[in-house]
């Protein structure tokens, strides 16, 4: 069966006047503050946010979002159709893209890409998911792309995988090792090129001016790193820097900067949730034990004590001072579709009284100084490892101390910086770690990070977070990416949720709102995502600093054209009887990986 897309519109792009943000040569230049480097400029391994995101800005994808609805767009691809079986999808590639280096982008890019990571394991290691289903991709001609599935993928308008030159990254021995910093500026094709990294400073993007959907308003893109969030508030009052957004701004600072002179506040609803996750016994694939989790962890009723001794009503207002929603299931409230609460009994609700005789009903018995034994006589003490640059998550951290105190958990906090949580993570060393995630509109990566084979194969890095194995939630995950109908993947997807809510191994602790202030006089405006009420860094595109006005541009007359394409190309796939909208995107990029 055919499936019609629509097509990019044409406008012609607005003249960029003269920015308040200037670097010497004159250049309209907008600086955000960062409170951490990348991992990797490469996109087959990088998982941090900021990775992920640079990323979004210097390569184009297959597909894009909407910036106002977050639904599948154009990009790339310009076109595309299914065979009879959805097991064969075609696209039609976009002749004006080219490489930074002048070469043209063609199929043969987009094919060499994806099948890299179908073949080198390195290769798929932040997104190769996203392929696992691929049976083989090929490219007929350099404007045609063929990708034959094994079974139906739901996710193929939302296949969020950077592409590369094939001419540049076929030369590369090991992709594991590659991090893509051997040379700049590094070839891309998106609407920025990554001209420099300093690793002790920063990172700086300049403007791709021959991008096919029109070159940006500014000319630079420059990522600061501060190692401290209140040294980046005062940088942004001093105009150092024009955005503050990773991380978000803390209600107090969001507060202080409300009606400062020449700085605004966006206060957007959340993508992200935050939480952590138990050790359920860590292991490999294989079976081989990793780490000195505590075995008594391996107890749902433990684990569902646990969550009952913890009062998220209080975090949502005593640490975010509001501006965070009750987490609930694994995909934050944003997403309507695919939203999940637990109802009535099977609520893990705040309720000490109730978590105490759990514990007692299955044999933690109270011992001296007010710490539980477990049912084999050893004192019930666990290490939480919580990441000691994110003021909310230790704030978190320091109430939940005290809360599993008054159900007899002696809790030892272990606060470290992100490179030794990733450490204790992969190493199986933490009884409770702290998490958390960017959800995208479409939830199959996220879902994905707790399948069984989202374990190791091998002590070291891994793609889950949770070292979680449950058979009946493997079954569920394959279900859902085959389901083109939404409403019946919808609820699948909330079956999923609700097997972790109750397994108690993942657990989401809150939604918290993205708060970010920027600089009036150095940037008139940002493309929030969606819009309104959405964020400006972190997005599901490219928008936000694509489509940035300079505070001394003409932002009144006219629609660029990357808005003609973003607002214009509204997408509308039809599969048999009903239409439905495929929706995903990674971060998600994933930004508490580390």
């Amino acid at each position: 069966m055919a499936v019609a897309a629509a097509i990019a519109l044409v406008g012609s792009a607005l003249p960029a006047a003269p920015a308040a943000a200037q670097a010497d040569s004159g250049q309209q230049t907008l600086t955000m503050a960062a409170d951490q480097p990348v991992d990797s400029l490469s996109p087959f391994i990088a998982q941090r946010l900021i990775s992920t995101n640079i990323h979004r800005y210097i390569y184009d994808f297959l597909t894009n979002y909407d910036p106002k609805t977050n639904k599948p767009i154009p990009a790339l691809a310009e076109s595309w159709e299914t065979s009879d079986d959805d097991l064969t999808w075609t696209y039609k590639i976009r002749d004006d893209a080219k490489w930074s280096d002048g070469k043209p982008l063609t199929s043969e890019d987009i094919a060499w890409t994806y099948t890299t990571m179908m073949e080198d394991e390195a290769a798929a290691t932040a997104n190769g998911n996203f392929v696992a289903n691929f049976d083989k991709v090929t490219a007929p001609d350099p404007t045609t792309l063929e990708i034959k599935l094994k079974k139906p993928q739901a996710t193929m308008l939302a296949l969020d995988i950077p592409i590369v030159p094939k001419h540049v990254w076929e030369n590369v021995d090991d992709f594991g090792k590659f991090n893509n910093d051997e040379e700049f500026p590094i070839v891309g094709s998106g609407p920025f090129e990554l001209t420099k990294n300093d690793e002790n400073q920063g990172i700086t993007l300049e403007a791709n001016k021959d991008y096919w959907r029109g070159a940006p308003k500014f000319d630079k893109v420059v990522f600061k790193y501060f190692s401290d969030q209140d040294a980046m508030v005062e940088a942004l009052k001093s105009g150092e820097v024009s955005l503050v957004a990773q991380p978000s701004l803390t209600p107090a600072q969001a507060n202080s900067l409300k009606g400062a002179e020449n700085i605004k506040v966006n206060s957007a609803t959340g993508k992200r949730f935050n939480g952590f996750t138990v050790n359920p016994g860590a292991q490999t694939q294989d079976g081989e034990k990793i780490g000195d989790g505590n075995p008594a962890l391996k107890d749902k009723v433990l684990r569902q004590a646990i969550m009952k001794a913890i009062d998220k009503e209080a975090i949502v207002d005593k640490v975010y001072g509001g501006y965070a929603e009750v987490g609930e299931g694994y995909i934050p409230a944003r997403y309507k579709d695919y939203y999940w609460k637990p109802e009535g009994a099977d609520r893990l609700d705040f309720d000490p009284e109730a978590a105490n005789k759990m514990l007692d009903d299955a044999g933690y018995k109270m011992g001296d100084g007010g710490v539980r034994e477990t049912p084999d006589g050893d004192p019930l003490k666990l290490r939480m490892a919580v990441h000691n640059d994110k003021p909310d998550y230790v704030d978190t951290g320091k109430f939940m101390e005290e809360w599993l105190k008054d159900i007899g958990i002696e809790i030892e906090g272990q606060y470290v910086d992100s490179n030794l949580i990733s450490e204790k993570l992969n190493g199986g060393e933490y009884d409770l770690i702290f998490t958390g995630w960017n959800v995208n509109p479409d939830p199959d990566y996220v879902l994905g990070l707790h399948t069984c084979d989202a374990r190791p194969e091998e002590k070291g890095s891994m793609r889950g977070d949770a070292f979680y194995c449950n058979k009946e939630y493997d079954k569920l995950y394959d279900q859902q990416i085959e389901e083109y109908d939404p409403e019946k993947r919808a609820a699948i997807v909330k079956e999923m949720q609700q097997v972790l809510y109750e397994d108690a191994v993942v657990n989401v602790l809150d939604y918290p709102g993205a708060l970010e202030g920027y600089r009036t006089d150095q940037v008139a405006s940002f493309q929030v995502q969606p819009d309104p009420g959405g964020n400006i860094w972190g997005q599901d595109g490219y928008w936000s600093f694509y489509e940035a006005e300079p505070a001394e541009a003409d932002s009144g007359g006219g629609i660029s054209t990357g808005m003609l394409v973003g607002i214009g190309a509204a997408v509308v796939v039809v599969l048999g009887a009903g239409a439905f909208l495929v929706l995903r995107r990674r971060s998600a990029t994933a930004d508490d990986r580390e």
